[in-house]
């Protein structure tokens, strides 16, 4: 099956150096014309720049996606200058947070309407364009495990990202008269594979994965947080990978799998999520995975950025 989207134009939101970015360079390897958004041009400019030196077509979409006429006026840009929009991917989220006995007001706010109001927004005006044109496209959201399994200290991400399911499932029922496909996608916590990314990581002295020296990834109590009380809210210490395949893949699996689902092939696939996450989601809560080392592992990643890795730092 010779995936190929050869002539349709795509737009994706929060286009960072990890997903965005690595989504944004798939559908421009399999033949889109890729429209990058984000709020930082820093973003945007290295996003173009990936996408044109692996031989793609790029333009800028800058703008904040919570603001109606902002919104509305990206999307004209890209439909002045290319005619049509058939791919839209509602990446645009804000990660990290805090748990709920210490996130803020402002903080939860802020990242529930970038999630929300920003899917919602480019879905109703890509969509209207597409409705108008005649143009069967297909609409990625965006999720996360996160969005489906509990998770210590993303109250704000989990509560959007739970949002962001159902509202595939509603967008998709509204959509479906026009041939407009809604889907949403679940990735876990992948492995960053942008050269670039890896190469300024280094440069700060973090690991492959983005701790900086010292750091474990466990979660506490906010730094200056002094109450008796506290109680660690998960385990911080060496453990295995808790994923059946032994990773939970790269951005360039979730760009590979995207692409194929805003293709022909998958005419028919509208309201639903589909899962790349090595396992994770599948397994019991007392499952507990093999080894790395005795594990086979997934086939080789299959690559679209020639860009060489920095030594040290993949490939996954």
């Amino acid at each position: 099956m010779d995936v190929s989207l050869e002539g349709k134009v795509a737009l994706v939101t929060g286009a960072g150096p990890n997903i965005g970015s690595g989504i944004a360079l798939a559908l421009a390897r399999y033949g889109a014309k890729v429209a990058v958004n984000d709020v930082s041009k820093e973003s945007i400019d290295a996003s173009i720049a990936r996408i044109e030196r692996n031989g793609g077509t790029a333009m800028a979409a800058p703008g904040d996606v919570t603001d109606e006429e902002t919104v509305k006026g990206y999307i004209n840009d890209v439909l002045a200058a290319w005619g049509k929009i058939d791919i839209l991917v509602n990446n645009a989220a804000l990660l990290g947070g805090r748990g709920v006995l210490d996130e803020t007001a402002e903080a939860f706010h802020r990242a529930v309407t970038v999630s929300s109001m920003g899917t919602f927004l480019n879905t109703k005006y890509v969509g209207r364009s597409m409705a108008e044109r005649g143009v069967r496209g297909s609409i990625v959201c965006i999720s996360s495990s996160n969005g489906w399994n509990g998770s210590a200290g993303v109250c704000a991400y989990a509560f959007h990202k739970g949002g962001v399911n159902n509202f595939v499932r509603a967008a998709a029922m509204d959509l479906a008269p026009y041939g407009i496909r809604v889907n949403s996608f679940t990735p876990t916590a992948p492995n960053p594979d942008n050269p670039e990314l890896l190469a300024q990581w280094k440069a700060e002295g973090r690991t492959p994965f983005g701790l900086r020296p010292g750091a474990t990834g466990g979660l506490g109590a906010p730094e200056g947080t002094n109450e008796e009380w506290r109680r660690p809210a998960r385990f911080d210490g060496p453990r295995n990978p808790m994923v059946p395949m032994g990773t939970t893949g790269t951005p360039t699996d979730i760009g590979h799998a995207v692409a194929w689902l805003c293709s022909d092939y998958a005419r028919l696939i509208t309201g639903i999520d589909l899962v790349v996450d090595g396992g994770s989601r599948a397994k019991n809560f007392a499952y507990v995975p093999a080894a790395p080392d005795q594990l086979a592992g997934p086939l080789p990643l299959i690559t679209l950025d020639s860009t060489p890795m920095p030594e040290g730092f993949g490939p996954f």
